[in-house]
Order: C-alpha cells, then sequence, then structure tokens
C-alpha cells in the first residue's frame, strides 16, 4: 500500500506487547516510514537506524525536541488484565487514564491520525468493568480532536507474548474446540493473529477516508485484509 509522504514518522504507544511488538516490526520493515517513535519504559530489542525509542516508566512524554520530525500518525496499544493491575482502579488507571492521557500527548506532538486496539464487547453499558474502561476509553478519544480514528475491537489474540497469559491460553484451547459453532457475530470470537491486528491498524490509517470513526472487530480485520494479498 502507498503511504502518503505526510506521514513519514510515526509514533507507538506498548510497543512491548503482543500487538504493539509486531506493529513495530511492519512499520519499521516499511520503506515509506522513515522514523518510528516507540515510547517504552525499557529499550526494545528491535535494531533499527529508524527506530527512537522514547524511555519512561509513566509512558508520558515530558520533553520534547522541537528539531525532532514530529509525528503524524499514532498507535497506541496498552492495556493490562485485572491480576496484572491488582484492582479495578489499577485496570482502569490503564486501560482508561493512560490510555488517553497518551492519546492527548500524541496531540500535543501533531498527530492528526490515531488507531488504538480496544476490546471485542468495548462498552461503557457492559456489566465488565474491564469492557465498561475500554469504552470509556473511546468515547473519551472521540473528544480529542483527531482527524481520523480507528479503534480495533480484537477478540481473542494469538501470539507469541513475553509472559503468557494463562486465561488466554485456555480460552484460545476451548475456542478451537467450538470454531465450527462460530458463525454469524460468533466469527468475532475466532481467535486472530496479532500480526493481523497490528496490519490492519496500520493500513486503515493510509487507507483515504472520509470517516472520521471506524470500527474494525475480528471478523472484518480478516475480511477487510482480503483485498491486500
Amino acid at each position: 500500500m502507498a503511504i502518503n509522504h505526510d506521514h513519514k514518522a510515526v509514533i507507538v504507544a506498548g510497543g512491548s506487547g503482543l500487538v504493539g511488538s509486531e506493529l513495530v516490526k511492519q512499520l519499521l520493515d516499511s520503506p515509506s516510514i522513515e522514523h518510528v517513535y516507540a515510547l517504552v519504559r525499557k529499550p526494545m530489542v528491535f535494531q533499527s537506524h529508524k527506530l527512537e525509542c522514547l524511555v519512561t516508566p509513566d509512558l508520558l512524554i515530558h520533553t520534547w525536541d522541537e528539531d525532532k520530525v514530529a509525528p503524524t500518525l499514532g498507535f497506541i496499544c496498552l492495556g493490562t488484565t485485572l491480576k496484572q493491575a491488582g484492582s479495578k482502579s489499577g485496570l482502569e488507571k490503564v486501560d482508561y487514564e493512560l490510555v488517553c492521557q497518551v492519546a492527548q500527548e500524541m496531540k500535543v506532538l501533531g498527530v492528526k491520525k490515531i488507531a488504538v486496539v480496544s476490546s471485542l464487547g468495548a462498552s461503557i453499558r457492559s456489566f465488565s468493568h474491564y469492557l465498561r474502561c475500554k469504552g470509556k476509553m473511546e468515547q473519551a478519544i472521540r473528544q480529542v480532536g483527531f482527524e481520523h480514528i480507528t479503534f480495533v475491537r480484537p477478540g481473542p489474540l494469538v501470539g507469541l507474548r513475553d509472559t503468557p497469559r494463562r486465561g488466554e491460553i485456555i480460552t484460545n484451547g476451548l475456542l478451537k474446540v467450538l470454531r465450527p459453532l462460530l458463525i454469524g457475530r460468533l466469527k468475532n470470537f475466532i481467535p486472530i493473529r496479532a500480526s493481523r491486528v497490528a496490519q490492519a491498524m496500520i493500513y486503515s490509517l493510509f487507507q483515504s477516508t472520509d470517516k472520521k470513526v471506524e470500527i474494525y472487530h475480528s471478523a472484518e480485520i480478516k475480511q477487510w485484509l482480503k483485498q491486500y494479498k
């Protein structure tokens, strides 16, 4: 896919996670992208002259050198689990508050279009605290003022994590058995590779569209990406 020459520098938050690491890898492999800023808590393992790690313990940008090329595309792949966060309030601080803070910072830096990892079932009316946080996050980011926003709402993810999630392993195993029954909207529960989610995030920001907000679920991502094979 041809990349607009106005979008040579991008910024990624959460580049060490499952989707984020795939995203950084694909961006570094793209000959049209000249600079990738990775907002991380520790340096990444990737080696590339195009990669610049912005290392900060709270994932917030406290200073910015005005001589740097400003990113125009932003990607947010931040998220946690209740077990990792330790409490519902801890989860909300990451999945809602931190994501929104990072989005605001990206807007200030010059980001015009943004793609954010959300979740299947995200809704401010959900009975699930996790899904309510995702819904609140989506609602807040819509108000930031980006030219375009893509929310990807994948179901179960497939890929290699630095720290495997036991619940994810069990869920993927059960869904593999139930796969023949997953039809219609239930197709969104079929596990999807993190690399495909990352690819959809990138393509969604590079395409020309008049829509300000787009939402892609797993089944839609798989169908949509077929046109780029």
